[in-house]
């Protein structure tokens, strides 16, 4: 038997994931491992996981496995905080920062963690006590969110004691570098490496003439004062409402580092993974495709065929379909994505599976119209007009 004995699962709301802890269980069944889960998650599923309470699954497990995305891996860093159990995220549906691998790379993935074959990245977390005495953790951010209808978030950051500048803004956002890709960057504020020890504080359509981000240090005691011209604030926690401020309320911040620990195996850097997820134009991410990451699905609920790269959707064609029949509508690669030949190996599996399913096509999209005409092979498919 390896280092594991106990692996915890933390499963997506809503994502089927039952493949993935199919493939945990086999893993955890061929060493004599036993693989724990939350009560009501895994009653969702037929499986075998022993449902536990989160007190014992926290306890007990010695490594916490997140399906999902990052909004999972946030809640599976949060139940684990404060401990050194190391959390393995793993893709399920679209990329995320967090994760380490794909559910396809799942099985080699618990092999080298169970060999020790690994590292662990600290994770800094942060820390306020609201007004009416309820604690918010977060990996990400925690920020002070405009109500509808209520005035600005008029907010001085305080800095040491002593007053440093002042935010009238729809939020205002204090984040971790883990939260730098999120709430943060869509105010305008920097990427930063997670391994950066520091805090970022930046101003979400700042209404005033500064509307700089900070960088601050640990060390510097930080306070968010809520100014007398303030409306009332919703504060989130990782993009979860925990409660509510108003004017005259202090908002004190206490950064928590190492509060959890992300597994690395080694196979992307961080800026890789920021660069297929803000696809950032001109980057060196799909320069050269590797063929094992891509892959083509049908999603029938929302009647398209996915390209995926890295389990990110990468494009996609529309279709419509009856029995026996399926209409091309519109065919799109996305931005940062195009020039890879993505959009033949999506036209091929897609025009592949009519074939298998017994149907015809009709050809309403023009690159599925021109695909079929430089590929004559798939002609016999396209139903006779008329």
């Amino acid at each position: 038997m390896g280092m594991i004995h106990v692996v915890g699962i933390v499963l997506h709301p809503r994502r089927d994931c039952t493949p993935a802890v199919d493939t945990i269980l086999a893993w955890a069944k061929d060493r004599g491992a036993t693989v724990l889960g939350l009560e009501d998650e895994i009653g969702r599923i037929d499986c075998s996981a022993v449902a536990v309470s989160p007190e014992e699954l926290i306890e007990r497990s010695g490594l916490m496995v997140s399906l999902g995305g990052d909004g999972t891996m946030l809640r599976a860093l949060r139940l684990v905080q404060g401990r050194d159990t190391p959390v393995l995220g793993v893709n399920v549906g679209r990329l995320g920062f967090l994760a380490e691998v794909d559910a396809a790379h799942l099985g080699e993935a618990l092999s080298a963690i169970d060999e020790h074959k690994y590292s662990v990245e600290p994770r800094m977390a942060v820390r306020t006590t609201l007004p009416d005495g309820t604690e918010v953790n977060s990996f990400n951010d925690i920020a002070l969110v405009r109500s509808p209808g209520d005035g600005l978030a008029a907010v001085s950051i305080t800095v040491e004691g002593h007053s440093f500048v002042r935010y009238a803004a729809d939020a205002v956002i204090v984040s971790t570098p883990t939260g730098s890709t999120a709430y943060s960057f869509s105010a305008g504020g920097p990427i930063v490496s997670p391994t950066v020890p520091g805090l970022l504080v930046n101003a979400a359509a700042a209404h005033a003439s500064f509307n700089r981000s900070l960088l601050l240090s640990l060390d510097e005691r930080l306070t968010l004062d809520v100014l007398p011209s303030s409306g009332r604030l919703a504060v989130e926690g990782d993009g979860i409402v925990r409660g509510y401020v108003s004017a005259g309320d202090c908002v004190p911040i206490t950064p928590l580092p190492g509060a959890a620990h992300v597994v690395r195996l080694g196979r992307t850097t961080f800026y890789e993974r920021a660069r297929r997820k803000l696809r950032v134009a001109g980057s060196a991410q799909v320069d050269t495709l590797d063929s094992s990451n891509v892959s083509v699905v049908d999603n029938f609920e929302a009647g398209r065929y996915e390209v995926l790269v890295a389990g990110e959707v990468a494009g996609f064609v529309e279709y419509r379909r009856s029995p026996g029949h399926v209409e091309f509508l519109h065919t799109e690669i996305h931005q940062g994505y195009e020039g890879r030949g993505l959009a033949g190996r999506l036209a091929t599996s897609a025009l592949d599976d009519v074939r298998v399913r017994g149907a015809t096509v009709s050809l309403v999209c023009p690159f599925m119209t021109g695909y079929v005409d430089r590929h004559p092979e798939y002609a016999d498919l396209v139903a006779p007009s008329g």
